[in-house]
């Protein structure tokens, strides 16, 4: 190429390596500053889209973790008062036993009961105050509005266990289930009014049942029998043990989430965090490379000036 002071081929070309060199050295700073490979979807528009779907999985996981948390507080909640209610019931059988033992008196037909003595009355009323702490205990059981130990409407009890459109949820109560103090009709029980007497598990407010005496007939206190006591045990544990069952299931899906996050969050990591090892090294290759961009279109143009040196006498 001709010596020419109107077209300096030699300074385009310094200066178009260094202007890739300043490219490339601003997109290496902007990876050590954020941390990351791409940031915004002009880094890479498929990566940046695929990443962006992941977080906003990300964040409804965190959403399907307050609805299983929520569950597992509701059956925790639940399982404290069974447990009373257990302790209860145990302690109401000893009552049962002592009830059926104690002195009665008898008309001279030998069976009918025309009383019942002191003993047998405040035994009574011990069976009347423990079946009352036991309905006062299921009652009481509820954690943000819901009570398992309730009567459910069509819906039942629920929770989000994942993300999907369907079978997306884990039922801790069936739809339209009786309540559980159907299960425990003795003594003064939940009921309808009258002989039985009646506990309103919303309210709280009892109306105990008539203590037995004159004129009644030995049945007339099979409400308080052993029988009663052992079919209300076994109908309660049994309700116990399938609230175990669920919370243990709520637990293994706790833990399934909590995995879950942390492989997409180890996935969206892999996709655009940057490798700041390899991109350290690349910085300093980068600047030494700019530095001597900067004297190759120095040198460059100084190569108009020695034309000058032809001209001189």
């Amino acid at each position: 190429m001709a010596n020419s002071i109107n077209t300096n081929a030699g300074a385009l070309i310094a200066l178009q390596h260094l202007n890739s060199t300043n490219r490339q050295l601003e997109t290496t700073q902007n990876r050590v500053n954020t941390g990351m490979k791409v940031a915004t979807a002009k880094d890479n528009g498929a990566i940046f889209a695929i990443a962006t779907s992941q977080r906003a999985e990300m964040g409804a996981q965190d959403a399907v973790r307050q609805s299983i948390q929520r569950g597992q507080s509701i059956v925790d909640v639940a399982l404290s008062a069974g447990e009373t209610v257990i302790e209860a019931l145990q302690e109401l059988k000893s009552l049962a036993v002592a009830i059926q033992d104690a002195p009665k008196t008898y008309a001279a037909d030998g069976t009918t009961v025309t009383g019942l003595g002191d003993n047998a009355k405040k035994l009574v009323a011990d069976f009347e105050a423990m079946v009352k702490e036991i309905h006062v205990a299921l009652a009481g059981a509820t954690f943000d509005g819901v009570n398992v130990f309730k009567a459910t409407d069509a819906a039942g009890i629920k929770v989000t266990i994942n993300t999907a459109a369907a079978n997306n949820t884990f039922e801790i109560k069936g739809a339209s289930a009786a309540a559980t103090a159907a299960d425990l009709a003795f003594g003064s029980t939940a009921g309808t009014a009258g002989a039985a007497g009646t506990f309103n598990q919303a309210t709280g407010a009892w109306a105990p049942k008539a203590t037995p005496t004159a004129g009644a007939t030995p049945s007339a206190l099979t409400d308080y029998g052993v029988d009663k006591v052992e079919a209300a045990i076994t109908s309660f544990s049994s309700t116990m043990a399938d609230l175990g069952t669920k919370s243990k299931s709520l637990g293994r899906q706790m833990t399934f989430v909590d995995k879950f996050q942390d492989s997409l969050e180890t996935g969206i990591g892999n996709l655009v965090d940057a490798d700041l090892a390899k991109e350290s090294a690349k910085l300093t290759a980068l600047q030494t490379k700019q530095q001597l961009g900067v004297q190759a279109l120095g040198i460059a143009n100084q190569s108009s000036s020695i034309l000058l040196n032809l001209f001189r006498g």
